[in-house]
């Protein structure tokens, strides 16, 4: 399973009907469960993003999948990342000269 960051913030739809994003939250993990994802983290932020997740998937398509599922709904447009862990890290560093 590789690890995904999510950097999320809420279209203007998504704003308006901010009081059902827990109801949302929880549908998005069970969807995401659904396609083999764990999500390990969801927490909502202050500052340049509404909300952070850190999901596992089995491969990039997956989460790809995930993000474009979350985008047709139309209340959030989200940044994903990679992240490596520190093993992963350390086989990465070992192929440097």
């Amino acid at each position: 399973m590789a690890t995904y960051i999510e950097l999320v913030n809420w279209t203007d739809q998504g704003a308006r009907t901010a009081k059902d994003t827990i109801k949302r939250a929880k549908a998005f993990a069970e969807t995401a469960q659904s396609m083999g994802i764990t999500v390990s983290s969801l927490k909502w932020t202050l500052g340049a993003y509404d909300l952070v997740i850190t999901v596992d998937a089995p491969d990039d398509e997956t989460v790809t999948r995930m993000g474009l599922m979350l985008a047709q709904q139309g209340n959030v447009r989200t940044v994903t990342m990679r992240a490596f862990g520190e093993e992963e890290m350390a086989r990465i560093l070992g192929g440097l000269g």
